[in-house]
């Protein structure tokens, strides 16, 4: 069986952004993150859903969208409200929480590390 991957795109156009895109499902559910992966667990980043994309999206780079980082992902708890998981990137692995506040998502960084 093999891991699910994701990609963090970084665009420039309209203005520049990134999009976190995970995948779930055989397609890449996506999150645009204007101020990009928080770096730590005090800040927390607007994500905001945005429609899914096909898998061969995870390797797609033009002019205006490079790939900033890629690898799989794990599923570390979900309920209705948030998910958890792992990010196993190109620098190691990073445990973050997607957060429902009902209008939109928050992106964690979740304190305790694996």
């Amino acid at each position: 069986m093999s891991r699910p991957v994701w990609v963090l795109h970084e665009h420039e156009q309209p203005r520049h952004h990134f999009d976190l895109r995970l995948e779930e499902g055989g397609t890449l559910r996506s999150w645009a993150v204007p101020k990009g992966l928080p770096t730590d667990s005090r800040h927390d980043r607007l994500a905001v859903a945005v429609g899914d994309h096909d898998l061969d999206h995870a390797t797609y780079a033009d002019e205006h969208k490079s790939i900033a980082d890629h690898g799989w992902w794990e599923l570390v708890d979900r309920n209705e409200r948030r998910f958890v998981f792992d990010l196993h990137g190109t620098t190691g692995v990073r445990r973050f929480a997607l957060i429902d506040t009902g209008s939109d998502w928050l992106l964690h960084l979740v304190k305790d590390q694996p």
